[in-house]
């Protein structure tokens, strides 16, 4: 039985970019440059990459681009997406808590939660920044966001809600404040005109989770910021106004 994140992008291509979390790419994509000083020889792997969003964009700039993502689905529209702009992304699949590409890249990116925050245990969340430290070289850098646990613990219930809405419909929504963790029934149509009703669950984090386990895993620096979709920078201290978390960590 598939995973409720593995159905959720089955068929869903077409759909998933329309969402309004995906609207953001070309601010996103300017900032990633700017932390590597736009070097491109700096090779990049994007963990879930998707539909390909941040990986094309980065290739159209001039950057070599591994893109990597457990959907078939997924993966198959990126590279229809990459031949139509005229440019070579290296798609694979691969699941995000099993890959290791030992050393061969100077950036890893996970936007979007890029399957972080996605899974159903604190292990398996953990093993995707584990391999995420292995595929760095030493000086390379991590960025990724995550979800923010200050924002449901500093938000009405309303505003709680209001913030999950997106174009599908997500109800029986609750937060569990032991262990960080949302859940909610997620009703939404796929590309085949299918539709899906899914129980999620979802991790968010403190950012002092994050630092400890980026520490843990070797890594020299690390900083944590606030964000929201298309507004990525280093001036927001995370606070319980952003959704989500963009974290900065070099080897």
């Amino acid at each position: 039985m598939k995973k409720w994140y593995e159905e959720l992008f089955t068929n869903y291509a077409r759909s998933y970019e329309k969402e309004v979390y995906t609207r953001g790419t070309l601010q996103e994509v300017g900032f990633i440059e700017r932390e590597i000083r736009r070097d491109r020889r700096v090779r990049i792997l994007d963990v879930g990459c998707g539909t390909g969003r941040h990986s094309i964009e980065l290739a159209k700039r001039g950057y070599r681009v591994t893109g990597i993502d457990l959907s078939a689905s997924q993966l198959a529209y990126a590279r229809r997406k990459a031949r139509a702009a005229g440019v070579k992304v290296d798609f694979r699949r691969k699941d995000a808590r099993s890959f290791d590409f030992q050393g061969k890249f100077g950036l890893v990116i996970m936007l979007c939660e890029g399957g972080f925050s996605l899974m159903e245990t604190d292990e398996e969340n953990y093993r995707i920044l584990a391999g995420c430290a292995r595929s760095l070289r030493t000086g390379g850098k991590l960025i990724f966001t995550a979800l923010n646990a200050l924002f449901p613990l500093g938000q009405s219930v309303k505003k709680f809600h209001q913030a999950n809405e997106i174009q599908t419909s997500t109800t029986k929504l609750s937060f569990d404040l032991a262990t960080l963790r949302q859940t909610s029934t997620l009703e939404l149509h796929d590309d085949t005109g299918k539709k899906k009703v899914l129980r999620c669950n979802e991790r968010y984090y403190m950012p002092s989770e994050l630092a400890w386990m980026l520490r843990s895993l070797g890594f020299r620096k690390v900083e944590v910021f606030g964000c929201t979709v298309g507004r990525f920078g280093r001036k927001a201290k995370p606070s319980p106004r952003e959704f989500e978390l963009l974290t900065i960590a070099q080897r």
